[in-house]
């Protein structure tokens, strides 16, 4: 559980403004692996009222078709219309990236080896309160909004527009959900009452029934009344605006780096992905109930300066040997994490992992959430409790 006896968390739709800009952002890194393994990727993305802004550094042998990107991503999530929040045919897109700073990119790689891309601190967390070793709050959250999208995408969610959030309260005392918070952007034609029904029966309670979970939690439902200007017509986007709805929802501590846009060498997002990995693996082996990893990187350096962690006073062997086993168990280095998690490959989709959380992807099967280190962990304390027998 969390120190809090009751926590929040948030999540929001692919038709949210700053998720749209993750997701053009992880496209194009995409659309460059799959030309050039190569290619060093740092990109973000503005959007506002029929507006797309391309900016950041990429140094790539690719060549994309950066509009026809926009626009694809624009219509796969719905925004066909400028009353709805952006018409994805007539939106202006200005493209403003750049090559990546020489200095930088002679930095990064060398003959010897693949160095960090930036100086950074990036933390991981696992819990054993859920089956994905996620806090529940998040994982609900993340449901619920990963649901709502896909009955509107079909067609079963009637009047439902792109744009959507909601915020769940978990009470870990009694093991209940207080409330749950949903925004959910809508025709100007509807009927409410059937709406927030609709919401009720086929999204909040399939979610809460599938975690096993109370009904009785109370249900606010658009609390600012309508809710018909959405998309990026009611709020600008930016990549990397939604960190905490893309790790553990507020239930750990976050390194600030964005994750959308950016390829391996920059450690805010592959050290996090790392970072989670050891994670999850110690508390699948029994180490603690909980725990936290933080790792530090310096540009221009191959393995981590520091890796530290906190179990919340949560452990089941000394902390001498939870450090043993993380020296032995674990290379945090740029081309470790790159290789074993085969970040820089093309079939590789970071579009994929752009919503609805980045850890605990129970539908996807990302490398950074195996627990393939767990039995050998396992092991080894076995083995030590045998010497010392």
């Amino acid at each position: 559980m969390n120190d809090f006896e009751i926590v929040s968390s948030e999540a929001v739709s692919e038709g949210h403004p700053d998720k749209i800009c993750d997701q053009i952002a992880d496209r194009i890194l995409d659309s460059c692996l799959e030309q050039d393994t190569d290619s060093h990727v740092a990109c973000e993305v503005f959007i506002t009222n029929e507006f797309v802004l391309l900016g950041g550094e990429i140094t790539s042998k690719a060549k994309l078709n950066y509009e026809k990107i926009v626009r694809d991503t624009l219509f796969d999530i719905g925004y066909i219309d400028s009353k709805i929040g952006i018409n994805y045919k007539t939106c202006l897109i200005e493209n403003r990236i750049r090559e990546q700073s020489p200095e930088i990119n002679k930095t990064v790689k060398n003959k010897n080896t693949i160095n960090a891309g930036d100086q950074g601190i990036v933390f991981g967390y696992a819990t054993n309160e859920s089956n994905d070793f996620m806090p529940i709050s998040i994982c609900l959250a993340n449901e619920i909004m990963k649901l709502a999208s896909n009955l509107r995408k079909n067609g079963l969610f009637k009047n439902a527009r792109p744009d959507m959030k909601t915020q769940v309260t978990f009470d870990y005392k009694k093991n209940k959900i207080t409330n749950i918070l949903i925004s959910i952007q809508h025709d100007e034609n509807f009927e409410k009452n059937k709406f927030e029904e609709y919401i009720k029966e086929n999204i909040l309670f399939v979610v809460a029934k599938k975690f096993n979970l109370n009904l009785d939690f109370k249900i606010l439902i658009n609390t600012s009344g309508q809710f018909t200007i959405g998309g990026p017509a009611g709020d600008t986007g930016l990549t990397g605006r939604k960190l905490m709805c893309d790790t553990y929802g507020c239930c750990a501590h976050n390194g600030g780096g964005a994750f959308s846009g950016k390829d391996a060498t920059k450690i805010d997002r592959s050290g996090a992905y790392y970072a989670r990995y050891i994670a999850k693996n110690l508390v699948a082996a029994g180490i603690s109930k909980r725990i936290e990893i933080q790792i530090t990187y310096a540009i221009g350096f191959p393995k981590p300066l520091n890796i530290s962690f906190n179990t919340f006073n949560t452990e089941n062997f000394q902390k001498e040997i939870i450090r043993k086993i993380i020296k032995l168990f674990f290379d945090a280095s740029v081309e470790s994490i790159i290789n074993v998690f085969s970040l820089n490959k093309p079939n590789f989709k970071y579009k994929e992992i752009s919503n609805y959380g980045h850890f605990g992807r129970s539908d996807l099967k990302l490398p950074w959430e195996r627990t393939d280190k767990a039995s050998k962990i396992i092991f080894f304390l076995n083995s030590i409790k045998k010497n010392k027998i």
